[in-house]
């Protein structure tokens, strides 16, 4: 008896099992994705006066330019009746050039995940909001090594809808990234702003 009812309770768990699988595939199968692909400005409208680079002198790299690609997933509005929430996971790379001869180039790599949610449903112009966490690696030219730090970003923007799977769009982002300081309780906080263009698919 124990042996039949073993038996019926590993064939339940087996059964639910490949269900719950199948389930999940076909539901990720079927949840809309947008690839967005992006490039344009970035200012940094402040940064720690005692950055430094290999030779000990302050650095300073306040302009500069910068793409990013992400991959999302739409959350909500899936049935036209709400305006769309998407999740994604973007991935960028930003150059800032020195300001003057006797700083450095710097380079920051980030990645990590977003939440975009658009403003209306329907229409050839639909605005939207979005917030970021992610993690941002800095490097600067001639040191070795780099230091990981975490970025907070919020932007806002407007689609442009066409005729066919394209979504142009604009959109101004500010952030906040902090890095830490080898040696020293205190961390080295950046605040940028960026205007960027782009194309979603």
């Amino acid at each position: 008896m124990n042996k039949k009812i073993t038996l019926v309770l590993v064939t339940f768990i087996l059964t639910l099992h490949s269900t719950l699988i199948f389930a999940q595939e076909n539901f990720i199968a079927k949840v809309p994705k947008q690839y967005s692909l992006e490039f344009g400005y970035r200012n940094v409208f402040y940064q720690p006066a005692n950055l430094f680079n290999s030779n000990m002198l302050v650095n300073s790299a306040t302009n500069g330019y910068g793409f990013l690609f992400d991959y999302a997933w739409q959350l909500s509005g899936l049935n036209g009746k709400k305006p769309a929430v998407f999740i994604t996971v973007p991935m960028g790379y930003t150059v800032m050039m020195p300001d003057n001869s006797s700083s450095k180039r710097t380079s920051m790599l980030n990645y990590g995940w977003t939440v975009r949610h658009e403003l209306t449903k329907k229409g050839q112009i639909v605005p939207f909001v979005g917030y970021g966490l992610l993690l941002n690696t800095l490097k600067i030219d001639g040191t070795e090594g780099g230091v990981m730090g975490h970025q907070t970003q919020f932007e806002g923007g407007v689609n442009f809808n066409t005729s066919t799977r394209l979504k142009y769009f604009a959109k101004i982002q500010g952030s906040y990234t902090s890095y830490p300081k080898l040696g020293d309780p205190k961390r080295l906080h950046f605040m940028y702003a960026d205007l960027r263009v782009g194309v979603r698919f």
